[in-house]
């Protein structure tokens, strides 16, 4: 079965915004099934825009400003 759009629910949303780059902390849940923590990375493009990009690491900085995010997160599961 093909992934859905409609039916993953956004239950938490918060952005964290550096100087190039974004990183996006969420808790979904897909088709009523359990809630789950999401973890993304945009970066910013030469032309301004936001990119997807793999989070992959983080800096000591960006998991310092991401950790009480992804706390608030967690008690929204």
């Amino acid at each position: 079965m093909p992934y859905d759009q409609s039916l993953d629910v956004d239950c938490f949303k918060e952005v964290k915004e550096f100087e190039d780059t974004r990183i996006t902390v969420g808790v979904f849940s897909y088709n009523e099934g359990p809630k789950k923590l999401q973890l993304s990375r945009e970066n910013r493009g030469q032309t301004g825009e936001w990119r997807f990009a793999k989070l992959g690491r983080m800096t000591k900085d960006e998991a310092k400003e991401i950790m009480p995010v992804i706390m608030k997160a967690v008690e929204n599961m």
